[in-house]
């Protein structure tokens, strides 16, 4: 090897190091010890989780520049990204890895240790322009919430593939979480027994009309209408899922009693209906359209009829505390500091909103129950599923994680990790308790009437 060659080596070498280095230096500021994980660097050395015992996942950085490109701010947004694009990935149980953000966003730092954090970030090789995939970031135009963005915000997020989907959704591709009796049931079986709690919540009788506002793939307008002979409209707006939905209710011999539209909810004009249903399409329609929502949905009800409103809705902060310790999903009054590291470099929500569900929203469920009771319904039953969706996420990523190839196959390799990280992530939101799901029973009263049983005996028969 020539002096010029050497010179060369020894600089590279000299690089790799001080990049090593700095992103040992970084990551145990990040994550200090005791910490129960292990990380892997790109040239194969390790950093060893404090017990001796099995680490439940690895972190693995891929290149010299994964970490900075992880944590430039907006750093949700930035992880996402560089999950999406594989400049890291999480070898062994990914589900147990998502606490890793609230390890972040737990800690308060001091502004000594955040400008020792800043130092560490820029100290870190920088990272290449990302490589080119097949799931950019939604681009939709106009304001929000009107017909034209909604429906371009549900085809960029349900008209991936159908095949890709019908991988892990189950047999009856139901997008919204099963309900479990034992907590063993398989994703097929729980998903039947949440269809049939649906309808024994809404009384179906034979010959009634059934409004399934976000009717999805047509699994719930298909097992209605077969097990309790009801007559079916169910609305989305997604392309693919009406196609699909269509096609089953043909096959299934259903034509007659089950109508699938590609239609806005607020522009459904043939009521009356007997019953309404909407499982999972709540979360789709913002803050602000709330009111119209709800009035529409009691303007398309009979009077003594039945609404179920099915959807996830997020924990507020706690603010009026009992006793001397406080015991609090976030601070009570946060500090400047932590409002700017919340918002700026945090940036919660950055991620989903531009790759996932662009313009969703969660709302409180005492919050959103309140804007529907003000639109004429009377709440009967709320019951939340929030345990029910952590088990149902589990077995998603599960199916995902087993059918790697084909899902791949089906889309492409970006939008399947995009999909499995956002899936792990809410399983873990649901299993600690940061969002909930929720099953709320509306009924229109007529002259003081609900048509209800007394009691929920009914629900729960054999």
């Amino acid at each position: 090897m020539s002096q010029a060659d050497l010179s060369v080596s020894k600089r590279e070498t000299s690089v790799s190091t001080t990049a090593i280095s700095a992103t040992k230096h970084f990551l145990d500021f990040v994550f200090p010890q005791p910490r129960n994980f292990q990380i892997r660097l790109w040239d194969g050395s390790e950093l060893s989780p404090a017990s001796s015992s099995s680490s439940p996942f690895c972190l693995v950085l891929k290149h010299s520049g994964a970490l900075r490109k992880m944590f430039t701010p907006p750093i949700e947004k930035s992880l996402g990204e560089a999950f999406m694009c594989s400049d890291f990935d999480i070898e062994g149980d990914i589900l147990s890895a998502m606490s890793l953000v609230d390890v972040i966003a737990g800690r308060i730092f001091s502004p000594g240790e955040i400008y020792s954090l800043a130092r560490g970030f820029l100290a870190l090789p920088k990272f290449t322009p990302p490589p080119v995939t097949n799931r950019g970031p939604a681009r939709l135009s106009g304001t929000t919430h009107t017909r034209m963005r909604d429906e371009s915000a549900i085809q960029y997020h349900y008209d991936v593939s159908n095949d890709f989907y019908a991988l892990w959704l189950g047999k009856r591709m139901q997008y919204s979480c099963a309900y479990f009796k034992t907590g063993s049931e398989d994703i097929d079986t729980a998903q039947v027994q949440k269809l049939e709690h649906i309808c024994r919540k809404l009384h179906l009788k034979a010959g009634e009309r059934l409004l399934d506002i976000g009717c999805g793939w047509g699994g719930l307008a298909i097992y209605a209408a077969q097990t309790y002979k009801v007559k079916v409209v169910g609305i989305s707006l997604s392309k693919n899922q009406v196609k699909y939905a269509s096609e089953q209710v043909e096959k299934s011999g259903l034509s007659d009693h089950v109508s699938i539209r590609l239609q806005d909810y607020r522009d459904i004009d043939d009521g009356p209906f007997d019953k309404i249903v909407s499982i999972g399409m709540f979360e789709h329609v913002g803050h602000a359209n709330l009111p119209e929502y709800f009035a529409q949905a009691f303007r398309l009800l009979k009077p003594g009829g039945l609404f179920l409103n099915h959807g996830i809705g997020v924990n507020p902060p706690v603010e009026f505390v009992t006793g001397h310790e406080p015991v609090a999903r976030h601070p009570v009054r946060p500090t400047v500091c932590q409002k700017f590291l919340e918002r700026k470099i945090l940036a919660i929500g950055t991620f989903t909103q531009h790759y996932f569900f662009p313009d969703g929203e969660l709302v409180a469920i005492n919050e959103a129950n309140l804007i529907a009771t003000r639109a004429g319904f009377e709440l009967r039953d709320l019951e939340n599923l929030r345990e029910h969706y952590a088990l149902t996420l589990r077995q998603w990523v599960r199916l995902m994680e087993e059918h790697t190839t084909e899902a791949e196959n089906a889309t492409n390799k970006a939008t399947l990790r995009t999909w499995r990280l956002y899936m792990a992530s809410s399983a873990y939101s649901f299993s600690s308790g940061k969002i909930n799901v929720n099953q709320s029973l509306f009924s229109k009263p007529d002259a003081g009437s609900s048509n209800l049983p007394l009691t929920r005996a009914d629900l729960y028969k054999d």
